[in-house]
């Protein structure tokens, strides 16, 4: 695939000045945008395609996650979803020319309490159901595939078992987004920066353009992909979208020599460690209880992190912390995204993935591609739609999708 690649010049993309029209205007120009982008072009041969980036490129919630991919959810379209990703995750490096780091070390997350245990059975038997890789360990398991964790019995929360996903791991995000961008602007798509949308123009039900801060685009469809703030750019269209946000925090230590060998997650004291290609160990905790969108953490969740991760991992105790960032999390009642068409004709949203955002991110831009492409749902999200909210076809993933609850 590498040898069928165009040649690209030093920068791995163009900065275009915005033109004045677009068969596609995508709406965000994080991992889920480029990806959609790249996916119009690669799959469906629509390249008259613009991403619209308020900021930097892949400079919102692309650069404020803990990279975790997994696919170990238990509703069977949410592990649909999450396995078509992580099967693009194994060959993007490949189809994209570009090594972004993806490191399949494996994921486990841990059981503390007997309702743990029961649902964690539980959703190993459903992964394996649907052909998803899952192992349950017991605590002595768990402790030879990662040494440094404390499995004693003597501390609040012990270690009675952990969910296993081999085939998990973590990417370098940066590193995504310039492959996706890279790939997407070789193909022909605009990426524009400092582009903030201001208004979403409709005529007669149907979108026919977008207002930013670089003036009017008009545009045959229009797909939103801006994470957090979803729901304020469909409220300039006059849609309202189930999901609140809220942000979420993640900080780093100094670097260390190895010492994580996989990732381990756990819901229950909420908190989530791996350790990063440099050495510095990436935690992230729960999230913020209040709606808002600062991209920055809240002392006392930093201090209940650090006490579960001290308990967790008594090595890390003298562990000197580096930074602290927040992301902006979309939660919907249901703790599963939406990728969807709308009642406004040719515009569509993608949103609510709360912290699954980053892992779903190759799959996401597969079948919100297709969605866009045909004005139709690939059978990846038909069942992803804003209508399951008025039916009540609800994709209840609170307990897989960890924190974002």
């Amino acid at each position: 695939m590498a040898d069928m690649l165009p040649e690209h010049p030093d920068f791995l993309w163009h900065d275009p000045e915005p033109k004045k029209a677009y068969d596609v205007v995508v709406v965000g120009g994080g991992g889920h945008g480029l990806a959609t982008a790249y996916y119009l072009a690669k799959n469906h041969g629509i390249t008259d395609v613009a991403i619209l980036e308020r900021g930097w490129l892949a400079g919102g919630n692309m650069a404020r996650n803990t990279t975790i991919i997994r696919s170990n959810y238990l509703w069977d379209e949410s592990a649909a979803m999450y396995e078509k990703s992580l099967k693009l995750w194994e060959q993007l490096p490949a189809e994209l020319d570009y090594d972004f780091l993806f490191s399949q070390r494996g994921v486990m997350n841990l059981a503390h309490t007997l309702g743990d245990v029961r649902e964690s059975v539980r959703r190993v038997r459903a992964n394996q159901l649907n052909g998803v890789d899952a192992e349950w360990l017991e605590p002595e398991e768990v402790k030879e595939l990662c040494p440094i964790l404390n499995i004693s019995d003597d501390i609040r929360y012990p270690v009675m078992g952990a969910t296993y996903q081999p085939r998990a791991g973590i990417a370098k995000h940066d590193h995504v987004a310039w492959a996706f961008a890279r790939q997407a602007d070789a193909m022909g798509v605009d990426i524009i920066q400092n582009c903030e949308v201001t208004g979403i123009r409709t005529e007669g039900g149907r979108v026919v353009g977008v207002e930013t801060g670089r003036g009017y685009i008009a545009a045959g469809k229009v797909a939103l992909a801006a994470a957090g703030h979803t729901s304020v750019l469909a409220d300039m269209a006059g849609i309202r979208v189930p999901i609140q946000s809220h942000p979420l925090q993640a900080l780093v230590s100094e670097l260390f020599e190895p010492v994580h060998p996989t990732v381990v997650m756990s819901n229950h004291v909420h908190v989530y460690v791996s350790q990063a290609h440099k050495g510095e160990l990436v935690m992230g905790a729960g999230i913020d209880p209040y709606n808002g969108y600062g991209q920055r953490g809240s002392f006392h969740v930093i201090e209940e992190q650090m006490a579960a991760a001290v308990e967790l991992f008594p090595i890390f105790a003298r562990a000197h912390l580096l930074r602290t960032w927040g992301g902006i999390v979309d939660v919907t009642l249901d703790a599963s995204p939406i990728v969807s068409k709308t009642e406004v004709d040719q515009l569509y949203v993608n949103c609510g993935w709360g912290t699954g955002g980053f892992k779903g991110t190759p799959g996401s831009g597969y079948s919100y591609a297709h969605t866009i492409a045909h004005d139709e749902p690939h059978e990846l999200n038909r069942a992803f739609s804003l209508e399951r909210f008025e039916s009540g076809h609800l994709i209840d993933e609170h307990g897989a999708a960890a924190v974002a609850h």
